[in-house]
């Protein structure tokens, strides 16, 4: 066969290159977008005037909200951003205050601990399996052990046990706001203990043996953890002021303290219930993933399995009764950063590229790792038309009696859009507010948690099925292996 000859080439011959390009040249739209294209980020060249024209950010429903915008600036720490935004929505309503930030580092201090902690014992346990540390199990676990996110039962956790603290008490380090190089360090560290536990067990090390170790090795990432973000109070006096200006104290409070008798009363953490869109599994039932969590014999991570409709209405009962709604996403999906709008159609891609992005239903994108939940943020309000009667002073919430424990029940309303509270600062959208339409929300919103009270019993009752045990590497766990400090 001659040198150079064209059967002697591999990939496309010739001939298909030329019909493609033959193809392209001919349109002229193609010239135009070229042109364009090419001097222009992609997304800014698809942005539709006419979707951003008639976009604002007005809603007919939102809770009462809390300034000052939070920012998690570089590191993970969405989850609990989304988590405090909730608390401090009811806090400070009871405590008669104008704004209110809770430290996020503290839930982040600890998480890093425990998590350590929950990672240490999962490659002792994987070790006794005899699990490969080039196995996709091991792979995946050691991937990025110390990443910063984290799931809602995961914050359960936390707070039940350490409880929570003013950010006037405990402000954030370096390294909360920037914390790459102390997660490296953190996971260069535990593949070290993975190796080490691994191999003493190979070798018969005893339980004791091992434990010894293992406590050895804590006592080093708290060393890191400490050395970068500094260590906690235990106690601490809160000094404020409330909403006419006066000045308060409160003396005596430790961190546990401060939660069970002042924040407890108005947002318990154990009532709230997480609920699930996971087209790709049968609804109606109970979901956990291996090896999804931060406590060593700790609660599961479990999901409450719904239509996207039961979502929605559930996320719709607790805004019109003045409870922010924590909810996991995916948020860089048809999202305009700058405006603050996550709309399907805020970016044409078939004007400019000929391509529709949405060929893949949501299952799908699940299936083959177009999508996963990216990022947790805040509900704090809505647009929707009644299907009902309009009456009431909580907008067709039915109120409680003084004591009675029965469930909320709401009538059916028709959602349109949703008020998003974000933790990137005030400087892009509406002062730091995102604007989503509802088929945003039925295509890329995966989870949200809500009271119990608003949930049907027959729901709750879901709650004592034994989980469905999803794969480790199962995008319904990825809110916990996700970086989402930076902007889209």
């Amino acid at each position: 066969m001659a040198e150079g000859s064209e059967s002697a080439l591999a990939g496309l011959s010739t001939q298909q290159i030329s019909q493609i390009q033959t193809a392209f040249n001919c349109d002229p739209k193609n010239q135009l977008s070229l042109n364009l294209g090419t001097r222009n980020e992609p997304l800014d060249l698809c942005l539709s005037r006419q979707v951003v024209e008639k976009t604002n950010h007005v809603f007919n429903h939102k809770v009462n909200e809390v300034k000052p915008m939070t920012n998690q600036k570089s590191s993970g720490r969405c989850w609990i951003f989304a988590l405090l935004n909730c608390v401090r929505q009811k806090f400070v309503q009871n405590m008669n205050l104008d704004e209110m930030e809770f430290s996020q580092q503290y839930l982040f201090f600890w998480d890093k601990i425990e998590r350590s902690y929950f990672f240490l014992n999962n490659y002792v346990e994987l070790a006794k399996k005899n699990e490969d540390p080039d196995g996709r199990l091991m792979m995946y676990l050691l991937s990025n052990p110390m990443n910063d996110g984290g799931q809602w039962e995961m914050l359960v956790s936390l707070v039940e046990k350490y409880g929570l603290i003013p950010k006037s008490v405990w402000p954030d380090s370096t390294s909360a706001i920037r914390s790459r190089r102390m997660n490296a360090i953190l996971n260069n560290k535990h593949r070290e203990c993975a190796m080490v536990l691994r191999k003493m067990v190979k070798d018969g090390a005893s339980d004791e043996e091992i434990e010894l170790m293992k406590n050895k090795m804590m006592a080093e990432v708290y060393r890191i953890v400490a050395i970068c973000l500094g260590t906690p109070p235990s106690t601490f006096t809160w000094e404020y002021y409330d909403k006419s200006k006066n000045y308060k104290k409160i003396e005596g409070l430790t961190p546990l303290k401060f939660y069970n008798d002042y924040i407890k009363p108005v947002f318990t953490i154990r009532d709230k219930v997480c609920i699930v869109n996971d087209p790709r599994n049968e609804y109606n039932k109970l979901y956990t993933v291996e090896y999804l969590g931060n406590f060593a014999n700790g609660p599961k991570v479990v999901y409450l399995n719904q239509p996207i409709e039961v979502l929605k209405y559930l996320a719709a009962a607790s805004l019109r009764d003045n409870e922010a709604v924590w909810f996991g996403c995916d948020v860089g999906k048809h999202f305009e950063g700058k405006l603050g709008v996550l709309d399907l159609e805020i970016h044409n891609y078939d004007l400019v590229f000929g391509i529709s992005l949405l060929g893949l239903d949501k299952a799908q994108r699940l299936v083959y790792g177009e999508s996963l939940m990216t990022h947790a943020m805040t509900f704090t309000g809505l647009s929707y038309q009644d299907t009902g009667d309009q009456s009431g002073e909580k907008s067709g919430v039915e109120q409680k009696s003084e004591g009675e424990e029965k469930p909320v029940t709401l009538k059916p309303v028709t959602t349109t859009k949703w008020r998003v509270e974000n933790s990137w600062g005030d400087d892009k959208g509406d002062k730091g507010y995102l604007v989503m339409t509802d088929n945003w929300f039925s295509e890329y919103v995966y989870e949200v948690v809500v009271d119990k009270k608003y949930v049907p019993a027959e729901l709750l009752a879901i709650l004592k099925q034994e989980p469905v045990v999803l794969p480790a590497w199962d995008p319904m766990g990825a809110l916990a292996c996700v970086h989402c400090g930076e902007t889209p």
